[in-house]
């Protein structure tokens, strides 16, 4: 990869904690906030760069790399932000009149990833005393508050967030985070790449992940897959298709979509507060193959298509009147000393083709 520029700077001081970030380029440093724009003959992406101090993203729910702020392919819009504004003191999201806002936790867009453990717990928060530290993959080593339980939504004091660097070309970008807790014993060397296909609508994401800790990982990690394709409310004209029948964990709300045979469906158009979610089984815990969504709009001439290389572990429906988001989510295990990869392909396209 070629590096235009290089800049590092080791505990820069914020107000959210210590940080280590190398940025190999000054491309897109004039925006509001740092970020990338990564071009090929279909897709035109902006890409938050994390960044402690100037960054967009701060909060301690989602991996900080790689935060899609906007993605257009063949003239429509996939990406954008879904949210109006950020309440520094809110959790997850509220309904403020007409405007949704969002606390420092769900304040993202794009293709977000989120690790947690296999009971939903960050790495090492059940073992850590009031005080003492844990970890949330892809955004640090945190304090423990003094609540017995942890919580996604609440923002936690960023002890470490390791050493981060960031290199790319013009269609392609590569963060790494590497991060080490000697008093819990985690440790992790993360690598992300984000790139374009050439000549063709589709962004491949992948991943290496390598225990250089003392104690074993497990973890499970889900895209959130915030689609708002052109900025229209799911409604009549979406499709939601998945390669297996659908069977609903819970009765989703049948006054707002229904599930019908590998499909899902909007009975109306969500407005005001409407939320329609479903979750799903019907998947073979087996089977990377199950590991396709495909989301169309035939009115716009339009589809999302998103295909994993490994089996499901679950997955669900969340939607709302700005966003359809699936999340799906894996599960890895590693020792100390060895690593795992993943990759998600994301195509766009016509819904005629």
């Amino acid at each position: 990869m070629k590096k235009v520029t290089a800049m590092r700077s080791a505990g820069v001081q914020s107000a959210i904690g210590v940080a280590s970030f190398v940025l190999v380029s000054a491309m897109g440093l004039a925006q509001d906030y740092p970020s990338i724009t990564l071009k090929n003959r279909h897709i035109i992406t902006k890409i938050y760069l994390p960044d402690a101090q100037k960054g967009f993203y701060k909060g301690t729910r989602f991996d900080w790399s790689g935060v899609v702020a906007k993605l257009s392919a063949d003239g429509k819009v996939y990406h954008d932000q879904w949210f109006d504004r950020i309440d520094p003191n809110g959790a997850d999201f509220i309904y403020d009149g007409s405007e949704i806002v969002n606390g420092p936790a769900s304040a993202i867009m794009g293709l977000p990833e989120e690790f947690n453990g296999d009971t939903n717990v960050a790495l090492g928060y059940a073992e850590a005393p009031v005080g003492g530290t844990f970890i949330k993959i892809g955004v640090g080593v945190l304090r423990k508050s003094d609540k017995p339980k942890y919580d996604h939504y609440e923002h936690y004091e960023i002890i470490d967030s390791g050493k981060r660097t960031a290199k790319f070309t013009k269609s392609s970008v590569t963060f790494t985070q590497e991060l080490l807790d000697k008093s819990s014993g985690y440790g992790y060397l993360y690598t992300k790449t984000i790139r374009l296909v050439p000549d063709k609508p589709q962004l491949v994401m992948e991943h290496t992940f390598k225990n250089i800790g003392t104690k074993d990982i497990t973890s499970r990690v889900y895209d959130h897959n915030f689609l708002t394709l052109n900025h229209l409310p799911p409604g009549p004209d979406f499709a939601i298709k998945l390669p297996f029948a659908i069977t609903p964990k819970r009765a989703p709300n049948e006054a707002l979509g229904f599930v019908q045979g590998n499909e899902i469906h909007y009975k109306k158009e969500l407005t005001g507060e409407d939320n329609f979610a479903v979750v799903i089984d019907g998947y073979s815990p087996d089977k990377a193959s199950d590991y396709d969504i495909l989301i169309e709009n035939k009115k716009e001439n339009a589809r999302f298509r998103v295909q994993g290389d490994k089996p499901l572990n679950s997955i669900m429906l969340w939607s709302m009147r700005r966003t359809i988001s699936m999340e799906p989510y894996i599960r890895f295990s590693v020792k100390p000393g060895e690593q795992t990869e993943w990759t998600y392909n994301y195509t766009y396209g016509s819904a005629d083709k």
